[in-house]
């Protein structure tokens, strides 16, 4: 058997060298290649897995198993690389990580030991040579030279980087602030990093692939051998923690971050941006003519362990050596958790045998992906190195506790990266040979909850570094394309299939940008997309019919549920100009249309629902007063205050106001106006109109239909309730056809003596007693308000025989039918004397009683109660009486300036009556009206003789 053939391919990136192991594995019948990453290790597999099947590559890393049955190839990171297979061809990659502090000691022993059976191939930086050659005497060098030239073309802002480009950091969180920059500026980037599992790595990856971004924000793990189509690397820093210190990058690795960019002939660049200083023109040089210092030593950690006890385990470990090419690693996280867990009692009484040391060491090298305190981490393999020494498996009840905790994918960036790096930890243990005890099953469940949570990392990341549209927008911009742009029937405006915000009648509503570059660019695709659907909306809109729009109460102009245009004065209160809302970009001719479609609307509007007031202004056979009064009814939109116009009422002649009168004009004696005025819709219109020309800011709302009294505010705009078709009087406000109704009824009433509230007052004001009181008071009446005993209906005297003997000589029941009941008890009222659901409002009408049924009530009307009885139900009630211009003046308004309401216009001259109110007077009395309480006797006031209940009082007066 001929010895191994080993071979050092080695050159600067971009050279092939891995493209060049794969096809020399896949000439032999087996293989295995170690990787320096977890993330190259995946890409290569899917490679090999491409041109052989899955059913002959295996996958070995610290955190994945996939091993075939009838495997023939293994993929694996250099750390997970097992011993003693016996393939035919074994390779490593970025061999120059001999070197490196960290790991160094891993790539160190494979370069020292690990050989294929018949060949072996070693790839790295042309910095190894000496060291390889020195280590490895019979080894052939291969020097591969750069595909293409890599050129330096200094700093740049984030701001003007190319497209296609990949900006550098050392840290996570320098990472997502430049991913952030990037997405307000340019639309999104994907985010690469190391400590991100394959398939949150592959989906970020593939959407930079793929075109969705053009921008990659990455640390340096883009340098071991992702291979991505980059045409400039910008390093934001030059400086990174390595875990002890901030140290200053060497020339060697900024060129293997800086050689990603160029793919195979395809040139690339480098350069730095943000607040990294430029480099110096030595270093530039060495990058862009691949020379470099060479390596001096290479780390090295004793391999030829001893597990006798801990002791002698530590011992081996910390060996040193005298080859002057090797020099000890410091102290790694394995061998300080041995040390740590070797000075606890219990475990070092556990770990007595070589067997229990194995196992506490290959315990101690589970990585502390968590980056929790050391302390911490060795808590965590004490607990798992006592359940295997003790139960041969690890607590699965525990172990399946573990990975519930982590087993959410909600929660924001942050969180998910945490929760991701635990359950790699899980992931590691799972997938140790027999350290679990159904460790197929956990295996599986780790890798779905790894599966799920990079899922959802990736949505997190996609979420708030990659704004697509801003992306696909801005590409298609550049590309000098007409866009694709769709409107639905909510107005939604979608460009290219990306959302971008509604169109409103006709105004295009942006959909929130996160900076004004997003928004620039949201503007710029709206503008070239929606001019055809700006003209194909104006011609819809001019052939609506009048149904479909409408306006508002504070003089908007709706179609369907989209704002169109406002109202603006005209020169004409009854012809108010229209403002179209039409956004520039559509054009003149769209505005123009609108413009005309709406002006149409509002004439037509004005036509219909103030018919009645045109027709009174166009009348051309109305002249000299009649006119006048017909241009001063227009100008206050068909309702005026009669104290206005007082003076021009006089003035109007018989035949004046006969033919005024035609056309439904009412001379009311509080307002003159026009009842069909007073409906709904004329309403709304005329306070929209009146507004208009009051140049008020806030238009006041029309008032609920229906309703004939409402609560009056203290702070309307003057005229607002005349406008409405309301008087205020009082804490209310009447409407003022109702108002008239109630004025044609107080004029029979004696205003001067008193009178009371009738059932039909409150029922045609829909008011309590106690709100009447005051919308008189707010008319100008004075409310005097009493208390009196309520009088109850009789009980009915059941029958009794004819010959039966009464109490007293003439008393009982009328002997023949029909007798009068007595000439004192006035007859039962046809109409009810209270409103339902009010309160009792004026003395209730006696019922028909008889003499005794009198004589038995009659202590209680003279206000004294005999011992013994009950004290009668009380009741409230007012006396209105006219308070003339002393009381409008010093309380509430009235509507006219003479000073007792005015007499209904009748056909001998309408004029309206001078001095006091007149009403129906009776006889004289110098009885004042009795009032009943149960309480000591008051001063009578002589009865009214105008109340019809006088006479009935009169009979109740003790003898």
């Amino acid at each position: 058997m001929q010895p191994s053939r080993v071979t050092a391919v080695l050159g600067p990136t971009n050279t092939g060298k891995t493209h060049y192991a794969i096809e020399r594995m896949l000439g032999h019948r087996t293989g295995v290649i170690g990787l320096p990453l977890r993330l190259l290790a995946r890409e290569v597999y899917d490679r090999i897995v491409k041109a052989r099947g899955p059913g002959v590559v295996a996958l070995v890393t610290g955190e994945e198993r996939i091993v075939p049955p009838r495997t023939a190839y293994w993929v694996c990171t250099v750390e997970a690389m097992p011993d003693g297979l016996g393939c035919d061809f074994l390779a490593v990659d970025e061999i120059q990580l001999c070197a490196d502090p960290e790991r160094g000691h891993v790539f160190t022993d494979r370069l020292l030991h690990a050989r294929g059976l018949h060949e072996t191939l070693f790839m790295g930086a042309d910095t190894m040579r000496q060291a390889i050659v020195a280590m490895i005497p019979q080894v052939t060098i291969q020097r591969r030279e750069r595909f293409s030239e890599l050129t330096y073309t200094g700093s740049k802002k984030i701001s003007r980087m190319p497209a296609r480009s990949a900006i550098v950091g050392f840290s996570v969180e320098n990472c997502y602030a430049i991913a952030e920059l990037i997405r307000r500026q340019k639309g999104g980037a994907a985010v690469v990093m190391g400590a991100l599992s394959p398939r949150t790595r592959n989906a970020q990856v593939e959407m930079y692939q793929n075109g969705d971004v053009d921008y990659l924000v990455a640390t340096d793990a883009i340098g071991m051998g992702l291979n991505l189509d980059i045409k400039h690397v910008a390093f934001s820093a030059t400086t990174k923690f390595d875990g002890h210190r901030m140290r200053e990058l060497r020339p060697d690795e900024l060129a293997q971050i800086a050689g990603r960019a160029g793919r195979h002939l395809a040139a690339g660049s480098f350069g730095v941006t943000g607040e990294a200083q430029e480099l110096d023109e030595g270093v530039v040089n060495q990058i862009v003519n691949h020379q470099f210092q060479p390596v001096k030593k290479l780390q090295w950690r004793n391999s030829d362990l001893q597990f006798g006890s801990v002791k002698r385990l530590l011992q081996t470990l910390e060996a040193r050596t005298d080859n002057d090419w090797l020099t000890r690693v410091r102290e790694s996280d394995d061998l300080a958790a041995l040390r740590a867990l070797g000075q606890d009692e219990i475990v070092a009484a556990r770990a007595s045998d070589g067997p229990s040391v194995r196992l506490l060491w290959d315990v101690c090298r589970v990585p502390d992906f968590r980056g929790i305190s050391k302390g911490e981490h060795a808590g965590l393999l004490m607990r798992i190195f006592t359940d295997l020494h003790q139960f041969g498996h690890i607590d699965e009840n525990w172990f399946a506790l573990q990975v519930a905790r982590i087993d959410r994918d909600d929660g924001d960036i942050d969180t998910l990266s945490k929760r991701l790096a635990y359950i790699r930890t899980w992931t590691y243990v799972a997938q140790r040979r027999g350290w679990l005890r159904d460790e197929n099953h956990w295996r599986d469940q780790t890798r779905a909850v790894e599966d799920r949570l990079s899922d959802a990392l990736h949505g997190a990341l996609a979420q708030r570094f990659v704004d697509r549209r801003t992306s696909v927008l801005l590409r298609r911009l550049k590309q000098k394309e007409s866009l694709l742009a769709d409107v639905n029937d909510k107005g939604e405006v979608t460009v290219e299939g990306e959302f971008i915000g509604r169109l409103e009648g006709f105004r295009f509503r942006m959909d929130k940008a996160g900076s004004p570059d997003e928004a620039k660019t949201l503007r710029q695709a709206s503008a070239q997309a929606l001019v055809p659907h700006f003209h194909l909306r104006a011609d819809r809109f001019y052939n609506a019919p009048d149904t479909e729009m409408d306006f508002t109460e504070q003089g908007g102009l709706m179609w369907g549920s989209d704002a169109v245009g406002k109202l603006a004065a005209g020169d004409d209160p009854l012809k108010p100009r229209v403002v179209a809302f039409v956004d520039d970009e559509a054009g003149p001719d769209v505005a123009a249309k609108v413009q005309r479609r709406l002006q149409h609307f509002i004439d037509r509007k004005v036509a219909t629902a103030f018919e009645p007031l045109l027709a009174l202004k166009n009348d051309d056979t109305l002249t000299g007063s009649a006119k006048g009064f017909a241009y001063r009814m227009a100008e206050h939109f068909g309702i005026i205050p009669r104290g206005e116009v007082v003076e021009e009422v006089k003035a109007l002649d018989q035949e004046a106001r006969g033919s005024l009168r035609k056309h439904g004009i009412r001379f009311g004696q509080f307002t003159i106006f026009l009842p069909l005025l007073l409906k709904p819709a004329p309403t709304r219109l005329r306070l929209v109109l009146w507004s208009l020309a009051k140049d008020l800011q806030e238009f006041p709302e029309s008032p609920p239909p229906g309703l004939v009294t409402l609560p009056a505010a203290t702070d309307a705009v003057q005229g607002y309730y005349t406008m409405a078709g309301y008087r205020a009087a009082g804490a209310r406000a009447i409407r003022i056809d109702m108002l008239e109704r109630l004025a044609d009824m107080l004029r029979d009433r004696d205003s001067k003596a008193g009178f009371e509230a009738v059932p039909d007052m409150l029922s045609i004001t829909g008011t309590t007693l106690d709100q009447f009181a005051d919308l008189m008071s707010g008319l100008g009446y004075h409310a005097e308000k009493g208390e009196r005993a309520k009088v109850k209906a009789a009980k009915p005297i059941p029958d009794r025989p004819a010959d039966a003997p009464g109490d007293a000589p003439g008393e009982g029941v009328p002997t023949e039918p029909g007798e009068a009941p007595g000439p004192d008890v006035p007859p039962v009222p046809d109409e009810p004397t209270t409103v339902p659901g009010d309160a009792p409002t004026d003395v209730p009408p006696m019922p028909p009683t008889a003499p005794a049924q009198l004589d038995a009530i009659g202590d209680s009307t003279t206000g004294i109660v005999e011992a013994g009885e009950a004290a009668p139900e009380m009741e409230t009630f007012y006396t209105f009486t006219w308070g003339g211009r002393a009381a409008r003046q010093g309380g509430k308004p009235a509507g006219r300036r003479n000073d007792a309401p005015r007499k209904a216009e009748g056909a001998a001259g309408d004029k309206p009556r001078r001095g006091k109110p007149q009403g129906k007077r009776g006889p004289k009395s110098d009885d004042k009206p009795q009032k009943f309480a149960a309480k000591p006797q008051r001063v009578e006031k002589k009865i009214d003789p105008d109340n019809p209940f006088a006479a009935a009082l009169q009979g109740f007066k003790a003898d």
